[in-house]
């Protein structure tokens, strides 16, 4: 979408000449003769640069920049003032009054372009930048969302329903203890019934576990980490090394749940996919980065387009990272297993330490 450039002067001949010099750049170009009139068609246009000519019958350059500068949808337009005046107090005056940049008349053809083209392409910067900091912003506010409503299912699950069927267990017992000895087919299906029991609860367990475990409330990012890693090499018989660095601080909870989510995802990949007999797992940081590192000695694969499309899973973590401003590193060789790497800059995300 080409910039749009607001022309304001009240000479035609300085119009025609203006228009003349940008034409051949690719901007869309509109004029106003008059302050009242720049006003309402910024108000209208919302232009990328306005260039905006000082000495005008009315309403001055100066007192439209204030204008302009008071309108909140418009604050933020650069403003290049083109004045006659040479001279330091009306510069001093252009500052005051909001301008970003000055020219004088006659204005040099080569100059203006590159002061309009450099400003222009300031300013794409900087919205670009604010959008991507609101993206972001708006991308871990959904994260946290969704860990809030994971933490109250899990709490749910792990309370209300594990309370509810280990009473149900309860009764059970008793009632197979009521039971003549006698019995022997009653007591044998209440056995039953209490083993079915005993395993519907540790799986309502697993699954409070996976969608929130609680020890990362309560005992942290380390803590938990190094519990699933024991507790998935118990239960798939696949050894893993766990290093964690000493000097890793407490992180923010929506960094502590992507490291954790991290962690669980890639796991289940190499167990799904690796053929591996041996995973590393280590955490660190440096002076900007907190970095997950996964590596077996699995089969690996070739990296190519239709990895993901395999089964492969990279494109969730991929996902999961650029909600919140990382990247992920994949190295893999067919025979030579596979290293994911997760990167997640440090910025606000360290809590303070008390």
């Amino acid at each position: 979408m080409n910039s749009k450039v607001l022309i304001v002067d009240d000479e035609p001949t300085a119009l025609a000449t203006l228009e003349a010099i940008l034409t051949g750049d690719g901007y869309q170009l509109e004029f106003a003769s008059n302050g009242n009139l720049a006003i309402e068609k910024a108000e209208q246009l919302l232009p990328d640069l306005i260039l905006l000519d000082v000495m005008m019958p009315g309403m001055n350059g100066f007192e439209v920049c204030q204008r302009l500068r008071a309108t909140p949808k418009l604050a933020e337009v650069p403003i290049i003032i083109l004045t006659a005046l040479d001279d330091r107090s009306s510069r001093l005056q252009g500052i005051e009054a909001g301008a970003d940049d000055f020219l004088i008349k006659p204005v040099d053809r080569q100059e203006l372009r590159l002061r309009v083209g450099t400003i222009l392409r300031l300013d794409r910067y900087r919205t670009l930048s604010i959008q991507r900091e609101n993206l972001r912003k708006m991308a871990e506010h959904v994260v946290n969302a969704q860990e809030q409503e994971r933490k109250r299912l899990s709490r749910e699950l792990h309370d209300d329903l594990g309370q509810a069927l280990i009473a149900h267990m309860l009764r059970l017992q008793n009632l197979r203890a009521e039971i003549s000895r006698q019995d022997e087919l009653i007591n044998k299906e209440l056995d039953g019934l209490i083993a079915d029991t005993n395993q519907t609860i540790g799986k309502m367990r697993q699954l409070a576990q996976d969608i929130r475990p609680t020890m990362l409330d309560t005992l942290g990012l380390k803590t938990t980490l190094q519990n699933h890693c024991r507790e998935y090499s118990i239960r798939t018989g696949l050894p893993i090394t766990l290093e964690i660095d000493e000097k890793l601080p407490e992180l923010s909870d929506i960094y502590s749940i992507t490291l954790y989510r991290l962690l669980q995802e890639t796991l289940t990949n190499v167990i799904k996919h690796s053929k591996a007999n041996h995973i590393w797992v280590d955490l660190t940081m440096d002076e900007q980065e907190i970095i997950l590192t996964v590596q077996d000695n699995g089969q690996g694969f070739i990296m190519d387009e239709t990895t993901t499309a395999k089964g492969i899973g990279l494109t969730g973590l991929h996902e999961r990272l650029l909600l919140v401003g990382g990247n992920l590193l994949v190295t893999s060789a067919h025979g030579k297993g596979t290293i994911i790497s997760a990167h997640l800059p440090i910025e606000m995300h360290v809590k303070e330490q008390t």
